[in-house]
């Protein structure tokens, strides 16, 4: 079945990108065209074949775009655009939140010793999939929380994403310099680790450029690299995996200690 032509591809694909299938979609449009219709009219303005036409009344009447008559026979009208796009939105956005809620819920259920990942390493690009993972590592933390970061990276948001630690977990916070207020929530730690950008220190060590980076480390076995190109763009690299946990664990006592030796 072709469309009527005066229905306008666009205008169907954003509708069926609302959750309507084709057949509602011009229904809807057709029934906006009048003032009220029979299911015979229905069909003969919108082109949807005569069998499909009241199954798909009784959908569009679920979804809050179509009301009914108590006559005989039935007569249809079209919600108006604004108030039913609004209702389109509302359904989206509570199937979303279920799909969240279920979806997380599944998540959860896989335990660290039933993924089987542990020793893999993933790569994670864009700040919004970073802070994502740094929310879900702080929020699961039993035992410990390690930073190990830069004043310009931590005031970027990520303070908050610290919220949902519980106040049993301690978190440790070392940074070249604070502003504002030091929060008793943390156990922070003021170094000058910008002096390692002065010396053959990184270099000679392997470990990673201070300026450009800030390192994770949640219960000793969850660990996320912070990484910045010179173009800005953020990446990481996350794993469980005892290689990398150990290289953070190695990367923010050596720096600390380091940092540590050159103030006293």
């Amino acid at each position: 079945m072709k469309a009527p032509r005066d229905v306008p591809n666009a205008l169907l694909e954003s509708l069926k990108s609302l959750g309507l299938t084709k057949y509602e979609a011009l229904v809807y449009i057709g029934l906006l065209r009048t003032a009220g219709a029979t299911a015979t009219e229905v069909h003969e303005i919108s082109g949807v074949p005569r069998a499909s036409v009241y199954p798909v009344l009784d959908r569009l009447v679920q979804k809050e775009l179509v009301c009914v008559s108590h006559t005989t026979p039935k007569r249809f009208d079209a919600v108006p655009p604004d108030q039913g796009v609004e209702n389109l939105m509302r359904r989206i956005e509570s199937d979303a939140e279920s799909a969240r809620t279920a979806l997380d819920a599944l998540y959860r259920e896989k335990g660290p010793e039933s993924r089987g990942d542990q020793e893999l390493i993933w790569t994670i690009y864009g700040e919004e999939n970073i802070r994502a993972r740094l929310a879900d590592m702080f929020r699961s933390a039993e035992r410990s929380v390690e930073v190990l970061a830069t004043w310009d990276l931590l005031r970027r948001g990520m303070l908050p994403l610290l919220d949902p630690v519980p106040d049993s977990v301690p978190v440790d916070i070392v940074a070249e310099r604070w502003e504002g207020e030091q929060p008793s929530r943390f156990r922070l730690h003021i170094l000058p680790l910008a002096a390692l950008q002065e010396t053959r220190f990184l270099t000679d060590n392997k470990l990673l450029p201070y300026e450009r980076s800030g390192v994770f480390l949640v219960d000793d076995a969850r660990a996320l690299l912070w990484m910045e190109g010179i173009d800005g763009q953020p990446s990481a690299l996350y794993s469980e995996s005892a290689g990398l946990v150990h290289f953070v664990r190695r990367h923010i006592t050596t720096v600390t200690e380091w940092a540590r030796a050159t103030v006293q």
